[in-house]
């Protein structure tokens, strides 16, 4: 997908969602009890759910929702790699190998098996905020390993580079060398991890909506929205249901679009 039409069809979906408050004729949670399942029609442009709710509506908050979670989720990811990784590619033993062996613990950790427990002890009458605030932070936590491991092997390559070895025997402070030339360099890489988990977190969040392990019902997220796609009835009698998948594959291929280099920018 060229890249002008995905950065266009993104800003779309995020001012439909930031303007969802505006946009969406009714509440999120409103039910027309005299109106279960409802076609699309004038009142209710992509029908009503089975208790009634427009759909419409939902799916604007519901993109709210995955749409501002995913980058903070990932945003906390990225932190926390950060944290751990500068310290974890430094040249102090004793500090670097317990936390590159932390690090590869976490990344063989079965974080599906620790979400059904989360989600086990949790009670019934959660909070549906704190349930979506539950479920991105812990996919925050839980994708730090990734991009530490990333992070680590570079700021590895940073430490033995050339420049810095030049820049120690000019008699510059280790701050001064990491500040002015080593960040620049990790915040490349950094934009580029965070890049990539947005779109992760997003799918990741879907699959757990549809095994009920995410934001609870009423907040609508993409991930519970598409819990009606498992009644085969309901997606013939109305394709609308369609819709939060259909717009879940849309962005996830925008925002692959927007991870390359731009034309003018690619090595050949």
């Amino acid at each position: 997908m060229p890249r002008k039409l995905a950065a266009a069809i993104l800003i779309l979906v995020i001012a439909g969602a930031v303007l969802a408050p505006w946009i969406a004729p009714f509440a999120y949670a409103r039910q027309f009890r005299d109106s279960p399942d409802a076609g699309p029609g004038g009142r209710f442009i992509m029908g009503t759910d089975d208790v009634g709710r427009d759909r419409f509506s939902r799916l604007l908050y519901a993109t709210r929702v995955s749409l501002l979670l995913a980058p903070a989720a990932a945003l906390v990811s990225v932190v926390l790699a950060l944290a751990i990784s500068i310290p974890g590619g430094g040249g102090f033993a004793p500090i670097r190998r317990p936390i590159n062996g932390f690090t590869t613990i976490c990344l063989s950790l079965p974080w599906l098996f620790l979400f059904i427990i989360l989600r086990a002890e949790l009670p019934l009458n959660t909070a549906p905020l704190t349930s979506a605030l539950l479920t991105f932070g812990l996919m925050g936590v839980a994708g730090f390993a990734w991009p530490a491991r990333v992070f680590t092997a570079s700021v590895r390559e940073i430490r033995e580079s050339g420049w810095v070895l030049q820049g120690r025997a000019a008699g510059m402070r280790g701050w001064r060398i990491a500040a002015v030339h080593g960040w620049p360099h990790l915040r490349a890489i950094a934009a580029a991890q965070f890049r990539v988990l947005v779109p992760v977190y997003i799918l990741s969040e879907a699959s757990l909506g549809l095994l009920g392990l995410g934001v609870s019902d009423p907040l609508p997220s993409w991930g519970n929205l598409l819990q009606e796609l498992q009644h085969p009835d309901r997606v013939r009698a109305n394709p609308w249901v369609l819709a939060p998948l259909g717009l879940l594959i849309a962005v996830t291929i925008c925002l692959e679009s927007l991870q390359g280099l731009p034309a003018g920018r690619r090595r050949e």
